[in-house]
């Protein structure tokens, strides 16, 4: 996996709106002392900077490059994720934040958060042919646990050969990619896999053709916890469109409304909170279904943006099922 240092730095200083004029000065000099290899002093360089302006978005990325470079992993997690907080709107944290997760072997996390970065900028090619990596690999320990479970095969074996030879490492590593702005990888993807402990042997078994319910339940799970999330996006969409008929029409008419309003005063409410208020952004991320029966609830980080305010919160949907439709009955802020 890589970074694009010089393209990543230039697009979150357009992004968020700094003056190239007011930070030159600063931003060169830790730039020379990050390339020139002095880490330390370009560590103080930026510390030095960030005591006057802590929110800075250029500052605090590029000492989360060189705190990867000096194999502080866990203190550049820690900047890189606070930057996608402060500043969702912007991929490259999620790129880098990925490749250091993908470099301890948490490649769920790490397809997650280039997930999150395509979701951002759809044209961030880094990104994309980062996600192919971390796929490669999660494909590779699949097949690993397969031979695992069946050492005889012949159908893994060979998959797993073709999926090591794409990711061009023959112990399941995946190599590390450069780039022209930064010839120097920054953080590989070790070879050693991670796989969980495989079920008891069943080898001795008789094999048969499982009982069509016994393939049909899970299936139907999934494909209902799809269903849930679809509008739970489709939500979000709507209300980021400012559409608010859509977005009104995913509540049920049950709704329970905060501070026990009328529905239709509540509606009124939201009807004027969102429309005509300029560029709104609601994203959410991280999101977890649970369903019983008709009930579904639905837990998320959700990223708030508008002309006025930027919010990041934790919300929990609950939605019911009411006439073959999933409607949102509840909405709370928190944990």
């Amino acid at each position: 996996m890589r970074y694009s240092l010089k393209t990543a730095v230039a697009a979150i200083a357009l992004t968020v709106g700094l003056s190239p004029i007011a930070y030159a000065d600063d931003a060169s000099d830790a730039s020379k002392l990050y390339k020139a290899g002095q880490l330390n002093e370009a560590i103080k360089k930026i510390d030095s900077v960030l005591a006057q302006r802590p929110k800075d978005a250029q500052m605090r990325f590029l000492k989360g490059i060189i705190l990867t470079e000096q194999n502080k992993q866990a203190e550049a997690i820690t900047i890189f994720t606070k930057l996608t907080d402060d500043y969702p709107e912007l991929p490259e944290p999620y790129n880098n934040l990925a490749v250091l997760y993908a470099s301890n072997g948490q490649f769920l996390k790490a397809s997650a958060a280039l997930e999150m970065a395509i979701r951002t900028n759809p044209t961030y090619g880094t990104a994309h042919e980062n996600l192919g990596d971390v796929y490669a690999k999660l494909a590779s320990q699949s097949y690993d646990k397969a031979l695992q479970l069946d050492s005889g095969n012949s159908t893994a074996k060979l998959k797993l050969n073709l999926v090591k030879n794409l990711i061009g490492n023959t112990t399941g590593g995946v190599n590390p990619k450069t780039s022209a702005a930064n010839p120097a990888p920054i953080a590989t993807i070790p070879n050693t896999p991670t796989i969980a402990a495989p079920p008891p042997n069943r080898a001795a078994e008789p094999k048969a053709t499982p009982a069509p319910v016994a393939q049909s339940k899970p299936a139907a799970v999934t494909s209902e916890k799809d269903v849930v999330l679809d509008i739970v996006e489709a939500w979000a969409k709507a209300w980021s469109s400012q559409n608010v008929s859509k977005y009104l029409g995913y509540y049920a008419k049950d709704f329970q409304t905060p501070n026990k309003q009328s529905r239709s005063a509540w509606a009124e409410d939201r009807r004027s909170r969102i429309e005509g208020k300029g560029k709104i952004g609601v994203r959410i991320d991280d999101p977890n279904v649970s369903i019983d029966g008709n009930s579904a609830t639905v837990k998320f980080k959700q990223y708030y943006t508008s002309d006025r305010l930027s919010s990041t919160s934790r919300k929990t949907l609950v939605l019911t099922k009411q006439d073959g439709k999933w409607l949102i009955k509840q909405e709370r802020s928190g944990s």
